[in-house]
């Protein structure tokens, strides 16, 4: 790690990048060396800055934080006058623009761990938590989950600390700690996902990614509180070629010429595509004849280091796509064949295309976290092939407070290929789940059978019964929450079991009560 910097290095930072509006006399407090920053007082500790942010920000924050260690806080200048009556001998920074500032601080108060450690961002619509996955076991190899950092939608992992996300790319103080945890526990790789919230509002400022991987491109966080619309969405996706030097982009997506214009930003470039039926490809990595084997699907690869035969252990043609943003990126950053092989062949991903099944053949369920347009595009698509025949019972919701245009793309989506759809709740936060749930059946196309059966345990209770009483059997999609054992309920994460425990146990609870009878 670099040598700390110093508090009065930081004003004079801040200072000459025009994001310090005025700061309190450091006197003597100007040569204490800082060991990190914090927005959250829960892990606030001794040489922090903390940062102040936020309208339901209380100086009883910043109270605990300081009994914790922290030296000095950084506030813009609506707070500026509470918190310094409240802490008075504490020395303040107030912000220009407290998100930038907040970003450069953090990064020179955790010692830039971004240029200790290889950095491999990932953005895109869908596919990001998956090719995150795909990378960290092969990066592993049989030792998964020990030996790279994950950063992203499913979980944190940064050989410190490691827990269930809440938010997919974090703030840039718990960002930077996350890092900083990375370099100074020897795992020497982070491999994070980069959401357009993080790019647009300066989360990721300052970091330097090794490689940068732009997975597609499709309208989502479209809302008053994310983007106004797809052109701002887009534009922020596009921000993350400013701080890579490789980048990584698919070519089989919409706007693939914008994303491959705005990547000669970087010192490299390298496309990946799949054939489809072609037997030669523009793509740098490509891959060809593509088949679903055994619950997983296999192709063939080809690159700069030859041809070669691979197997994801995962369904879902769709899978092909990310497997191969995992390969072009791990051969950018020299990892060998053998490893790519074992990695992709072993992969389990928590919650994506996980294929439960039950003592009825013809009757399964997939847990995936599918949760927009794109997403239900190519998981309905791939479902229909790998489970031809089928009934297709679809459960799923939207979540409240955001993406307001799922509540209408998500039905008709579904529509086109579901035989069933139960709406239920899915994360409402401050909206009724029965409200949301009702404009989801106002906006289902005509004919299509639905149902609202708003409380999830008691929907997927439903779904089974239906799976068993289709005479052709059924593939049950539990769709949008994946692994998760939170439902984001006003302001409160309230503990929930996952779609696929209830699927279970109500497999079992239904079997059982045949067999009695």
């Amino acid at each position: 790690m670099s040598a700390h910097i110093t508090l009065g290095d930081l004003v004079e930072l801040l200072d000459e990048q025009g994001l310090l509006a005025h700061h309190t006399p450091l006197g003597e407090a100007a040569n204490t060396p800082v060991t990190g920053a914090d927005c959250d007082s829960r892990v606030a500790a001794q040489g922090h800055v903390f940062v102040c942010k936020g309208a339901a920000f209380k100086p009883a924050y910043l109270l605990s934080a300081v009994e914790k260690g922290a030296i000095a806080y950084l506030c813009d200048e609506a707070l500026s006058a509470d918190l310094a009556q409240a802490c008075p001998q504490v020395p303040a920074l107030v912000a220009t623009n407290l998100r930038k500032a907040m970003a450069k601080l953090s990064a020179e108060a955790w010692g830039h761990p971004d240029r200790d450690i290889n950095i491999v961002g990932i953005t895109g619509t869908k596919g990001k938590s998956t090719v995150a996955y795909m990378l960290r076991h092969i990066l592993d190899g049989p030792d998964a989950g020990s030996g790279t950092g994950v950063l992203g939608s499913i979980d944190t992992y940064d050989g410190i600390e490691s827990f269930e996300s809440v938010n997919t790319t974090p703030e840039s103080p718990d960002l930077w700690r996350h890092l900083a945890n990375v370099r100074d526990s020897g795992l020497g790789t982070m491999v994070m996902e980069v959401s357009s919230q993080a790019l647009k509002y300066d989360r990721v400022n300052d970091l330097e990614i090794d490689v940068a991987c732009f997975l597609n491109i499709g309208r989502d966080h479209i809302s008053p509180i994310e983007h106004p619309n797809f052109e701002d969405y887009f534009a922020s996706k596009l921000r993350i070629f400013d701080q890579a030097r490789v980048a990584v982009v698919g070519l089989d997506m919409d706007h693939a010429n914008d994303v491959l214009e705005a990547a000669q930003r970087c010192d490299r470039v390298v496309t990946f595509s799949v054939a489809d039926g072609q037997t030669t490809s523009a793509a740098d990595v490509w891959a060809s004849d593509v088949r679903s084997e055994d619950g997983g699907i296999t192709f063939v690869v080809h690159s700069a280091r030859g041809t070669r035969s691979m197997h994801v252990s995962m369904p879902g043609l769709f899978n092909v796509d990310n497997a191969l943003a995992a390969i072009a990126i791990c051969e950018e950053l020299g990892i060998d064949d053998e490893r790519i092989c074992y990695g992709l062949a072993h992969v389990r991903v928590p919650g994506r295309m996980e294929l439960l099944q039950t003592a009825d053949p013809n009757v399964c369920a997939l847990v995936d976290y599918a949760h927009n347009k794109l997403s239900y595009q190519r998981f309905f698509a791939s479902v229909s092939k790998e489970f031809a025949g089928r009934q297709i019972i679809a459960l799923f919701g939207a979540p409240g407070d955001k993406a307001q245009e799922r509540r209408r793309e998500l039905p008709e989506e579904a529509s086109r290929w579901a035989d069933l759809i139960i709406y239920t709740e899915e994360d409402p936060a401050h909206e009724r789940t029965e409200d949301i749930c009702a404009q989801m059946a106002a906006n289902t196309p005509e004919g299509q059978a639905f149902e609202v059966i708003c409380d999830r345990p008691d929907a997927i209770a439903r779904a089974v019964e239906a799976a068993f009483a289709a005479p052709q059997g059924a593939v049950v999609c539990l769709l949008a929450k994946g692994d998760e054992t939170r439902q984001h309920e006003g302001d409160q994460f309230v503990p929930c079991e996952t779609d696929g425990a209830i699927f279970e146990r109500e497999v079992q609870r239904l079997l059982g009560s045949r067999n009695q009878n």
